[in-house]
């Protein structure tokens, strides 16, 4: 029996062998520490370039994808988040590669262990132990082997993975990075070359393939061994049923759904107007514009499908404006940007074309602005000579005396020209530039009557801008390309609301193609010389639309009319919008009246010229003078409003006088009247007895 002092000493003995064997233990851990913050030290800190590579994207004005493009090294790789991923795909992910995914710390002990075990018993590798997050650190920095050493530098980017980001950041790290074959990186990228779709809503079968892919993207690429990639899809379906992440008979249906066979094209919706968007902003990686991707799609399949019919070669282009705020909805360039028979890359809605008859509205709205002509005002259709230039209509034929409405409805040539000469051409280029739409002409040359009928260039954008102009009385919108971009504070007008309803009514009217329902948009068609550009515009209060059809490198095409090619696009274009058709509403001081009850100057349109030596001098606006600024009280309040004098020299009475196209004086035979004058700018136009006319801009200041 031990004694109490033999008791003592082997319980000392013990303690002091169990305090050795601690302190070794602890100078071990002390030194693997050591070797481990030294280990740290040299792998340097975390680089993240590889997750910074990534595509540029162009979405739609609701973040629908237009077009992607591919990174510098070539790879498609687009932003996504979880919340942008069927969640059925995220379950999958997360049960069967790590379900301590958001417990653990970057490493996973028990993941590790089991792997550990499972290798000693069966001499090989059957589950990495690798979590998401160490899957990550690989992706970020690559490396060919899978060593131990590879394996160390893994777990600990891991862990410092986990230190600088939170779950939902690794996990999309993970969601961008996954290789899927080829140069596809990410699910998204994956989901839209698979399948065709975002990855947001997804089949079960999908979802598992799309687990399976990244663990050997290369061998189980579905393009090209699609039997690797069904039977990798299947071992996911049944692991996850085992887990109980999916019911048994899902999986089991899962499994009769094929694989894709091949990669679909990336989506390429609006191309011209995404690399035009690439192009301005190289540095940004998301650009937001303001089309609507479905009316896109729908008019780049109306463009391609009617182009087909109407023959080789030929292309079309389409523009949709909204009218309250300029934005750009829609914008289609070519009949298929990868057509190269068609020259699909080439934007025709920015290219320089001769726009035919489609100027010919502008003309009317100046005419009935100044008081030249109401739409009512009788015109007169019969042969005309200027010089050596002889205007002749589209079918050679005349009408004799008509109305200016019926005149614009069936495109007249004649009379658009002779109104244009009482206009003056030059008049008609400064209000249109003065507007902010460039019209160019022949170098050298002055600009001549023939511009009436498309003799000089315009871009299709910019007619949807001028017709936008009609629907906005006059206000002509600056193109809003991106969504937030801020709006103008300053719209160019070009005529005043009278005069743009005017036309927009009149054009209301116009005899649609055959097929098409007449009286709901408002449009106008043209053709240019030699059949080398057919035109169709329409609006009605809320969109504008604009139909180019063409050869893009400019040759004629025989038989290529607006009304035939275009106006058939421009209803159809229309009707797929989908939206509710609103006529423009009139404002204040429309003169509604028959031709009989018009003021005698307005009845007809008049070119009689003075005889030489006639003693009548020529109609000019005498008080206010052209470009005054003039300080008058003219607040509504007073007992007594301010009027100003109008006073005109020259011509025959009697006068009419109009501001801002309204009628404020019809018929005097003095040459002297008054205007009630209100604040603001005011275009003040005299016609007298023989039809001549005189306008003036002033500007009326308030006096305090």
């Amino acid at each position: 029996m031990m004694t109490l002092r033999s008791r003592v000493s082997t319980w000392v003995s013990r303690h002091r062998r169990l305090a050795a064997l601690a302190a070794s233990l602890a100078g071990v851990i002390l030194a693997l520490a050591a070797a481990l913050a030294l280990y740290v030290h040299a792998l340097g800190p975390l680089d993240l370039s590889v997750a910074e590579g990534r595509s540029s994207v162009v979405l739609d004005r609701n973040g629908r994808l237009l077009r992607p493009y591919l990174t510098d090294a070539g790879r498609w790789r687009l932003p996504v988040a979880p919340e942008d991923v069927d969640p059925r795909f995220l379950d999958l992910l997360i049960g069967l590669e790590d379900r301590r995914f958001f417990q653990h710390q970057g490493i996973d002990p028990l993941a590790l262990g089991r792997a550990a075990i499972q290798m000693a018993r069966q001499g090989r590798v059957v589950s990495g132990g690798s979590t998401l997050t160490m899957q990550v650190a690989r992706l970020l920095e690559p490396r060919g082997a899978r060593t131990l050493s590879a394996k160390l530098r893994q777990m600990v980017r891991a862990v410092q993975l986990e230190r600088r980001f939170s779950k939902a950041e690794i996990l999309t790290l993970y969601l961008r990075l996954a290789p899927y074959g080829g140069n596809l990186e990410g699910v998204r990228a994956a989901s839209l070359s698979y399948f065709g779709r975002e990855p947001k809503r997804l089949s079960i079968a999908e979802a598992a393939l799309l687990v399976a892919l990244p663990q050997a993207p290369e061998a189980r690429r579905p393009d090209r061994a699609p039997q690797a990639a069904l039977k990798a899809r299947d071992r996911v379906l049944e692991r996850a049923a085992e887990r109980d992440l999916i019911p048994a008979s899902d999986a089991a249906i899962a499994r009769h759904e094929p694989v894709p066979a091949a990669r679909r094209p990336v989506p390429m919706l609006a191309a011209h107007a995404a690399d035009a968007a690439v192009a301005a902003r190289p540095l940004e990686r998301v650009h937001r514009l303001a089309i609507d991707a479905t009316w896109q799609a729908s008019l780049e399949r109306l463009a391609a499908d009617r182009v087909a019919r109407l023959g080789p070669n030929l292309s079309s282009a389409i523009v949709v404006l909204d009218n309250a705020t300029g934005e750009v909805r829609a914008h289609v360039g070519s009949a298929g940007y990868l057509a190269a028979e068609r020259a699909g890359a080439v934007d025709a809605a920015q290219a320089l074309r001769s726009p035919g008859s489609a100027l010919k509205p502008f003309i009317y709205a100046l005419a009935f602005e100044s008081g030249l002509a109401h739409p009512e005002t009788v015109v007169d259709d019969r042969p005309s000579r200027y010089g050596l230039y002889a205007p002749e209509n589209f079918d050679l034929t005349y009408q004799g005396m008509v109305t200016a409405r019926r005149a614009l409805q069936l495109s007249l040539n004649v009379p658009a020209v002779d109104i244009l000469a009482e206009l003056g051409p030059a008049n008609l280029l400064a209000r249109v530039r003065g507007a902010g739409v460039d019209l160019v002409v022949p170098r050298d040359a002055p600009p001549g009557l023939a511009i009436a009928l498309g003799g000089l260039g315009t871009r299709l954008t910019d007619l949807a801008r001028l017709y936008a102009g009609l629907a906005r009385g006059g206000d002509v919108p600056e193109l809003v390309w991106r969504v937030g971009e801020p709006a103008p504070q300053h719209h160019a007008r070009l005529v005043e609301p009278v005069a743009a309803w005017y036309v927009a009514d009149i054009l209301r009217g116009a005899p649609p193609p055959a097929n098409a329902a007449g009286g709901r948009i408002a449009f106008k068609t043209g053709t240019s010389y030699g059949f080398r550009d057919a035109w169709a515009i329409g609006f009605d209060r809320n969109v504008t639309v604009a139909v180019w059809v063409g050869r893009p490198d400019g040759a004629a095409v025989p038989g290529l009319v607006g009304r035939l090619a275009a106006a058939p696009i421009l209803f159809d274009a229309f009707s797929r919008l989908g939206i509710e058709i609103e006529p423009v509403p009139a404002p204040a001081g429309v003169l509604v009246a028959t031709t009989a009850k018009l003021p005698p100057p307005l009845r007809q349109l008049r070119k009689d010229v003075p005889a030489s030596g006639s003693a009548v001098r020529p109609l000019r606006i005498a008080f206010p003078l052209d470009g005054a600024r003039l300080a008058m009280r003219v607040d509504p309040g007073d007992d007594e409003p301010a009027e100003l004098a109008l006073k005109v020299a020259g011509g025959r009475a009697p006068y009419s006088w109009f501001v801002n196209g309204v009628p404020v004086a019809l018929a005097k035979l003095r040459r002297e009247t008054s205007w009630l004058a209100s604040p603001g700018m005011a275009r003040i136009s005299v016609v007298d007895a023989g039809g001549g006319a005189d306008s003036v801009s002033v500007r009326i200041d308030d006096l305090p």
